[in-house]
């Protein structure tokens, strides 16, 4: 690609007399630059260790950058994420790519039941990772969650289908039976609500000819129930009245309080969270600052579902037996 190109396409300003015209890749990480390449930085170490590596043009917007090879190409943008994107959106073009936004379920789902993971491409939330994986990548499918990550890739970004054909036959708080696609899917470990997000990831693999299969459904990161006994051991739901909820999100939390409203008021449910955690309806969270002190809450407290924000299930798996000699 030539320098007046790359001038073109990221709105820089060519602030030196090069010798050099053109170059033959782009990178923004300086150890997999070669003879050749474009670098993106406005990092001053990173940079000369680009052009020893052989780096052809750098692309920077720190105006304290010291130029200490006057041969090659200096490009100074005002925003240097936004000139990296903008190269890869003529990338884009020129690969014909397809790009979505889903949400964190959506996506969660999405990759929860397709069978070939290679037909698509999971973009990451760190923007550097985000421009090697599209400027390297062969695929044409792609989606992410973070929304102004995706709109530097592509302003007028797509979401996917929100309005999908499927429903509920009948359903507790953690099992669903449902029917999708003509198929009726028996007593899976799906909360109920978080059945929209499956069919939008159905949906979208139907109209991407993605093969998909619904063996495995089971709980996510986003909602994960543990049935417990007295002693904070992992049992079975039949010998337990007791439930201890992981979750990443608060929106979950009250979806699952209203479910629990609507049809099991004898319920006592409680919230967990760090400190000053504000959960929408609950004025008096139990606030917990180390592992600790989530298990000796559950210990201490009445309740049947206790919903615990941000802790991770492995607490359960760590309590030590208490032993008395009397």
């Amino acid at each position: 690609m030539k320098i007046e190109d790359i001038l073109n396409l990221t709105e820089g300003t060519l602030t030196n007399t090069p010798k050099i015209h053109a170059i033959e890749a782009a990178t923004v990480y300086y150890s997999k630059v070669e003879h050749g390449d474009l670098f993106f930085s406005s990092n001053q170490e990173e940079i000369d260790q680009a052009i020893a590596n052989g780096a052809y043009a750098i692309v920077y917007d720190d105006e304290n950058i010291v130029r200490k090879d006057e041969e090659i190409a200096w490009i100074k943008v005002s925003d240097i994420q936004l000139a990296a994107f903008k190269l890869i959106r003529y990338v884009i073009i020129k690969k014909e790519a397809k790009f979505y936004l889903l949400l964190e379920h959506e996506l969660t789902f999405l990759k929860m039941i397709i069978k070939h993971k290679g037909t698509i491409s999971f973009i990451p939330n760190d923007w550097r990772k985000a421009f090697e994986q599209i400027l390297n990548s062969d695929g044409t499918l792609f989606v992410g969650t973070d929304k102004e990550l995706m709109q530097l890739i592509q302003p007028d970004i797509e979401k996917i289908n929100r309005e999908v054909d499927g429903y509920l036959v009948s359903d507790t708080l953690f099992k669903s039976t449902f029917k999708v696609d003509s198929f009726v899917y028996q007593e899976k470990e799906l909360i109920p609500f978080h059945l929209e997000y499956l069919l939008r990831a159905v949906d979208f693999c139907n109209i991407h000819g993605l093969p998909y299969t619904m063996d495995r459904i089971k709980y996510t990161k986003h909602f994960l129930p543990v049935f417990i006994d007295t002693k904070l051991r992992s049992t079975q739901a039949s010998k337990s009245d007791q439930v201890v909820i992981f979750t990443d999100n608060l929106p979950d939390i009250a979806k699952a309080r209203e479910y629990v409203m609507r049809s099991n008021m004898w319920v006592k449910s409680v919230i967990l969270t760090p400190p000053k955690t504000k959960v929408p309806g609950i004025d008096h969270p139990h606030w917990f600052k180390s592992e600790e002190e989530v298990r000796e809450l559950l210990k201490t407290i009445h309740y049947n579902y206790a919903f615990i924000y941000n802790a991770d299930k492995s607490i359960l798996n760590t309590i030590k037996e208490e032993y008395s000699l009397f």
